[in-house]
């Protein structure tokens, strides 16, 4: 069982950055390929970005290539997504997310699932 609680969402200005974080406490967080998910009002939850084990492989939506960066550090049992020049189509739920199957390009599979943190960008 992995426990995932993500932190760092909060209200930003269009054009501005966030850094969420998601912290799996427990000893096995270095096993897991993890990934960051989102959901808008009305729609449905959609892959934003995932990164291998080690932190060498990532995959991102074409929609937030560019402007975020995914990365962990297996010491702290976190992976980070830091968001840039956010857009107000951005706002959602944001979640975290892990599994086992290593291929970060596969946005399925995902396991394990945080409760989520809230990122509004206004305009």
């Amino acid at each position: 069982q992995v426990q995932l609680v993500e932190s760092g969402g909060g209200l930003v200005q269009a054009g501005g950055s966030l850094r969420l974080s998601c912290a799996a406490p427990g000893g096995t967080f270095s096993t897991y390929t993890m990934g960051w998910f989102r959901q808008a009002p009305g729609l449905e939850r959609e892959f934003v970005a995932a990164i291998s084990w080690s932190g060498g492989g990532t995959s991102y939506a074409d929609s937030v290539r560019g402007r975020f960066t995914i990365f962990r550090d297996n010491a702290k049992n976190t992976v980070y997504l830091q968001m840039s020049s956010l857009k107000p189509e951005d706002t959602a739920v944001y979640y975290c997310a892990a599994k086992k199957d290593p291929w970060v390009f596969n946005m399925l599979g995902y396991n394990y699932w945080g409760q989520g943190t809230q990122v509004t960008v206004s305009s």
